[in-house]
């Protein structure tokens, strides 16, 4: 089901562990309306991992001390969209089933919907944390149902509206931010939230979706769809203790687009929110 696999960080096996983290690429791009080129993430994520340290001085924890498995990209070479996304949940299932933590590399953020179709068969009452600037909240986007717009409303389908809490947001419809009000899933996020984050998980487990541009064009440029006004970095570090303080079952990192970053600073970025989300899973 997979190919190109490649070690993380020096660090990473190919074999799927219990009870810890497994990378996973989703070189999905099929459904951008704008600027395409998100396919090439995984690997460019991987290829710039050699840059970062596998130490992470905000949480004082190394990958070298935490197992974890590469088991390379899903092969979606000439797959029509329904057909990746069912190869996608296959995988993700697979892992799964092996007692692994799936953390995902798209890819544009569609993935995120059979990543959560394979855990809604194993995991009970999960919450969903979708980090974006973007609401993802249509029902349809031009004519279409299943595309990188309509992906938590499709997901808030599976795991149910009180089970999606959304983060960062700043762009969407006003029918969905009047979705958003009506279901109370929109949490702003300052000084002091972690609480208010921390109480409307109430001890659920957890699965986290970043799509990258949550974080400002200031400082993420290497998007498809940028949106001004986003998040630091620093807001995305505190957000680590939360996500060590809950049960985290797994993770997806979507849409950079290597192509719009010449210096690669996005892609190291993406490669350093990685490390994070590796060391945490594997807590």
């Amino acid at each position: 089901m997979t190919a190109n696999a490649a070690p993380f960080l020096g660090s990473a096996s190919s074999i799927v562990l219990p009870g810890r983290p497994a990378l996973l690429g989703c070189p999905l791009d099929m459904t951008a309306t704008f600027r395409s080129g998100t396919g090439d993430s995984p690997c460019r994520i991987r290829m710039v991992s050699d840059s970062i340290e596998t130490y992470s001085p905000f949480l004082d924890e190394d990958l070298e001390d935490f197992p974890f498995a590469d088991v390379g990209d899903v092969d979606l070479a000439g797959c029509a969209v329904d057909e990746a996304l069912q190869s996608i949940k296959e995988t993700v299932a697979h892992i799964l089933g092996l007692g692994g933590l799936p953390l995902c590399l798209g890819g544009e953020h569609t993935i995120t919907l059979p990543i959560v179709q394979a855990l809604a068969e194993r995991v009970q009452n999960f919450v969903v944390l979708h980090l974006d600037a973007h609401s993802d909240l249509r029902d349809s986007y031009e004519g279409n149902r299943t595309n990188h717009a309509t992906v938590m409303r499709r997901v808030s389908e599976i795991v149910g509206p009180n089970r999606l809490i959304q983060l960062g947001i700043r762009s969407g419809t006003r029918e969905e931010f009047a979705w958003m009000r009506q279901h109370h899933t929109l949490l702003q996020w300052m000084a002091g939230s972690e609480k208010n984050l921390k109480r409307k998980i109430a001890g659920a487990p957890v699965y986290l979706s970043v799509d990258l541009d949550v974080l400002d064009p200031a400082c993420f440029p290497a998007t498809g769809n940028p949106e001004p006004g986003g998040w630091f970095y620093e807001d995305f570090q505190r957000l680590l203790p939360v996500l060590k303080s809950v049960p985290l079952i797994g993770a997806d990192v979507v849409e950079l687009n290597p192509g719009l970053d010449p210096s690669d600073v996005g892609s190291i970025t993406a490669a350093k929110v990685v490390r994070e989300l590796l060391l945490t899973l594997g807590k």
